[in-house]
This record gives structure tokens, sequence and C-alpha cells, in this order.
């Protein structure tokens, strides 16, 4: 069997986070992503936090398995040689500001002419309508605007970023999500479509069980650290030594209390009134969550996991991104990989692709250089030749 998306052709014209991450994981399923990128400069990510004279970990670790093709979109011949590669291809996704792609005169309405059964798919931080569809925003902004912020925190403290990218690669993931239903609407109907998700659109999807608190309890979803509903013990617990993220999460749901209780080592807390039922040990969480950290503080976390795994108690090491690196299991699944860069002094590593396919395995290549496959595509796709693509490149077109 060959991959999932073989025969699918898209043009990335995506840069920084969002759009890239959509992109990336279209090219592990096996579409041919061509990234077309500003002659001479690119995907701004390339410079973003540069550590090396070679393109940054940002643009690398959401670029992989793409091919680059510069081509500068101010000029006539290269508007009419977008217009050419448009007419073999089956999708674009953009992320420009609002208006971008419609000012140079290639929005959706000129490109669906040029071939019906395209697909125009584009992020917005909020939409390409509504009050605030001309703003632009970044991944805090989405999160704030989405709700996340406000519930994430302890409580008493202030609204608190948070780190995954949800309003960034959570909002590529919608987008590839749309992508494949148009695909697939397009195999039933023969017609492309305008495919859009705006960043505080995926963020607020993303926290629906949020509003649906809210919605419980008439009022806000407060803040409530990293304590789990009114489950006991629901949080995370220092472990030793007692570094900064040695610590466990664990989560006991009622019918496994007896089963914590045996790992705890302490079956007489089966008696005690305190604890005898779920809404005992909301009512005495400080207790409870005071005996249940004595006796993390003296284990390592990953052994903790270990015990209370075996014993059917969910559980969680709070692993650094070292650790996340190294761990064997995400290893063992190609979850971590590592990838050569010849730029790159070494190779470097890379979350692969967390969708698995018993059919189409996932090959991950490195991302390509600036330009890396201009030449190729424009011979493959615009029947260029060697003469016309030197000329091309002394009049800064490509």
């Amino acid at each position: 069997m060959g991959k999932a998306l073989d025969g699918i052709r898209i043009i990335d014209m995506t840069h920084n986070q969002a759009g890239p991450a959509c992109t990336q994981i279209l090219a592990w399923l096996g579409a041919e992503v061509i990234k077309l990128e500003q002659p001479g400069s690119g995907d701004v990510a390339r410079v973003v936090q540069r550590d090396q004279d070679s393109d940054s970990l940002f643009f690398l670790v959401l670029n992989a398995n793409k091919r680059s093709l510069t081509l500068n979109l101010k000029t006539d011949e290269g508007k009419a040689l977008f217009k050419r590669i448009v007419g073999e291809s089956d999708v674009l996704v953009e992320n420009f500001s609002p208006g971008a792609l419609d000012r140079l005169g290639l929005g959706y309405d000129v490109l669906a002419k040029i071939n019906p059964r395209f697909i125009y798919a584009t992020i917005k931080g909020f939409g390409t309508y509504g009050p605030h569809s001309g703003y632009k925003s970044f991944e805090p902004i989405a999160q704030a605007m989405g709700g996340a912020m406000s519930v994430t925190g302890h409580p008493g403290g202030p609204p608190t970023y948070n780190w995954p990218a949800i309003g960034d690669s959570g909002t590529g993931m919608h987008l590839a999500i749309g992508i494949l239903a148009a695909l697939q609407q397009r195999h039933a109907t023969g017609s492309g479509q305008q495919v859009e998700v705006s960043m505080q659109d995926a963020v607020v999807n993303l926290m629906r069980v949020a509003i649906r608190d809210h919605q419980r309890f008439d009022k806000p979803r407060e803040r409530t650290g990293n304590q789990l509903g009114t489950t006991v013990p629901g949080t995370a617990y220092l472990c030793h030594p007692g570094a900064a993220n040695d610590y466990i999460f664990i989560f006991v749901q009622p019918q496994m209390w007896d089963a914590f209780l045996g790992v705890l080592g302490c079956p007489e807390l089966a008696a005690d009134p305190r604890f005898a039922t779920a809404d005992a040990r909301w009512e005495n969480r400080e207790a409870l969550d005071a005996i249940v950290e004595a006796w993390t503080r003296t284990r390592d976390k990953h052994d903790l996991m270990r015990l209370l795994g075996d014993a059917g108690v969910p559980s969680g090491a709070i692993q650094d991104t070292g650790e996340v690196i190294a761990d064997p299991h995400l290893r063992e699944r190609e979850m971590m990989v590592e990838i050569d860069y010849p730029p790159r002094d070494g190779v470097y590593h890379t979350p692969g692709c967390p969708i698995k396919l018993s059919g189409s395995k996932v090959d991950i290549t490195a991302p390509p250089q600036l330009g890396e496959h201009t030449n190729e595509v424009l011979r493959d796709l615009c029947g260029l030749d060697d003469g016309a693509l030197t000329r091309l490149h002394k009049e800064g077109v490509i």
C-alpha cells in the first residue's frame, strides 16, 4: 500500500507555527507539500531563535517532509507561474494577515476559476468575518480570547498562559481535519471549496468542558491549579528527591480506591470515616493529600508510576522536556525521532507523527533548505527548461 494521501498536492504558503503544523501532518500522511517561500528570505521561522548558522530548530520541527519552492508573487511572471501551479494542485494553505492574497489578486475567487476542484484553506486569528475579523493574533491572544487563560492557573492567582500551543498547533490540527473533509466532499461532488479555521474558534472548541461547567454552575469556571474536579487523590504530588519536576499526577476514581490503598500500604484508611466515600475524601482533601504526599516524597516518580500502573491506578510522572526526548516508550512508538539536517552540526530531535496508520507508515524526512526544490518543481509542473530557470533566478522571480 502507498501513503494515505498519495496523489494530493498542497501549496503551503504558511509561516511560523499554526499553518506549518497543519501542512506538516498532511505531508507525514503522504501528501506532496510544496512550501512556497519568498526568494532570499523564506519563512520567517527559519531565523527565529536561530542557534547555529542554519535554519532554526523552530522551523525544522514544523517543516519535515516538505519541498521548498521560492517564488516572488510581487512580479507578474511569479504570479503567472503560481497560477499554473494552482492548476496542477489540490489544496492551498495560507495564514497571512487578512486580505493579503486578495490584494495580490490571488484570492479564492480567482484561483477557483483556474481550478474548480481547488481547496483554499486559511487560518486567521479571528476569521474572515465577525467584528474582530481584521485583527491579528498570536498564541496567547487566541488563548485569552478563547477562554483558556481564564481557567489556567492557581486559585487566587492571575490568568496563566498555557505553554502547549493550543492556539497555533491546535488550530493547525483543526484545519487539517477541515482539509481532509473538503477532499472527501470533492471526491463526491467534484467541486472544491474554502476551508477556514480561526485561532479563537479552535481554542473555544478545546474549551468545551469548561464552557459546560459555566452552564452547570451558572458562573465562570474558576482556576483550580492542578486539582482535577473533586476527585481525591487528583492532583500532582512531590516525589524524591524533590527537584523542580519531581512530581507525579495521581487520579484515583472511587472504584480504584481500594487498589490505591494497597499500593499506598495503608489498607486501614478504608475504615477511616474521613475517607470512606468520594464526598468525604473531597471534604478532607488536605488531610488525604498530606498522607499521599508523605508517601510520594520518599519515592522516585517513575517507580511510583510503575507501581500504580501495575495496580490499575492512573498516574503519570511529570516529565521535563529532556525526559520526554529520552522517553523509551516514545522512542519505540517513533514519537520522538532523530533527523539529520546537513546544514546543522549533527542531528536534532523532533516529535514524530502522532497518527499511526497500519497501512501507511510515516517516514519522516529532513525539512527543505530554502528553495531546494525550486528548479525541479517548475520543471515538473510548469515545463520550464534550464534556460528559463536561469533567467528567472537572475531576475529575482524565483
